[in-house]
């Protein structure tokens, strides 16, 4: 199972689109973002990628509220399964215990990653290249014995993704 994991869009449609459609192309079968969406335009394109989505909340996505109905839009921390994997999903890094198969955050901007406890600790990093001049995201792949997040970042102006692998055996 491959799944899109994307944090921090902001005000950056294009480059929301462009990580949805790169992981998509890579084999991704779900989305998951970890909020600050901050516009409607960042929820319809999660809408109308032709993938089932989750999203939460963040800090910044006040303005949203109106859209939680009809974009689904979660408040953190949210607890989901898919297949036989549980997951904790959050924005703000505030709830980072062990008490899931998979705990994804975003809010700090940085890709971050840690396999503690038998649980994955996930940060995708950001996608508005606000922080540092890179849209980042990760495709997580799960098998059956191992965690394999291939991390991917690209200056907004580039159409060349970077990627680096990392393993963790479960």
């Amino acid at each position: 199972m491959k799944l899109a994991i994307l944090s921090d869009s902001h005000k950056k449609p294009d480059l929301t689109k462009d990580a949805i459609e790169h992981l998509k192309a890579l084999g991704a079968s779900y989305i998951i973002h970890a909020g600050d969406l901050e516009i409607k335009q960042n929820l319809e394109i999660l809408k109308d990628s032709g993938l089932p989505y989750l999203c939460v909340f963040g800090n910044n996505d006040y303005n949203l509220m109106q859209y939680q109905q009809e974009f689904k839009i979660q408040t953190e921390p949210y607890y989901f399964k898919i297949k036989e994997n549980s997951f904790k999903l959050m924005h703000l890094p505030f709830y980072l215990t062990p008490d899931s198969d998979i705990v994804i955050s975003g809010h700090t901007h940085y890709f971050e990653h840690n396999f503690k406890n038998d649980t994955l600790f996930l940060n995708p990093g950001e996608v508005c290249a606000r922080n540092k001049n890179l849209t980042e995201c990760v495709l997580l792949e799960i098998l059956k014995d191992r965690y394999i997040i291939n991390y991917f970042c690209k200056k907004p102006e580039s159409s060349v993704w970077e990627k680096e692998i990392i393993e963790y055996e479960k």
